[in-house]
C-alpha cells in the first residue's frame, strides 16, 4: 500500500529543491529523516515537513506497517513563477523570475 502527500507552491526554485530530493530518494523512512536533518539547505526542512505529512497519511491506513516503509517516488514540479522588476542602467529594466515548486513524495513497503 502506497501513501502520497504533496505540497504546492513552495517558494524555492524547483532546481535547488532538487538537490535535496535527490538525496533521499529510494532510502528508508529513518534514514532519509536523519539526511534531511543535517543537510544544510532551505529545502531540506520542507522535504523533512512533507516527509512526515507522507508518514501520518500512511498510519491512517491499518494495512501498512510504518517500520518498512521507504520512499518510493519523490519529484519537483515547477510551479508559477512571480515576475519582478530591477532597475537598470539609463532607466532599463531586467526581469526577476521567482520560481516555485510542487514536491510529491510517494512511499510504500518494502
Amino acid at each position: 500500500m502506497e501513501a502520497k502527500a504533496v505540497a504546492k507552491y513552495i517558494r524555492v526554485s524547483p532546481q535547488k529543491a532538487r538537490l535535496v530530493v535527490d538525496l533521499v530518494r529510494g532510502k528508508k523512512i529513518e534514514e532519509a529523516k536523519k539526511i534531511l536533518q543535517f543537510t544544510r539547505k532551505y529545502s531540506a526542512g520542507v522535504v523533512n515537513k512533507i516527509l512526515k505529512s507522507a508518514v501520518a497519511n500512511a498510519k491512517q491506513n491499518p494495512n501498512i506497517d510504518e517500520s518498512i516503509l521507504y520512499v518510493k517516488e519523490i519529484y519537483v514540479g515547477q510551479g508559477p513563477s512571480l515576475k519582478r522588476w530591477r532597475a537598470r542602467a539609463q532607466g532599463r529594466a531586467a526581469s526577476i523570475r521567482k520560481r516555485m515548486s510542487h514536491i510529491t513524495i510517494i512511499l510504500d513497503e518494502e
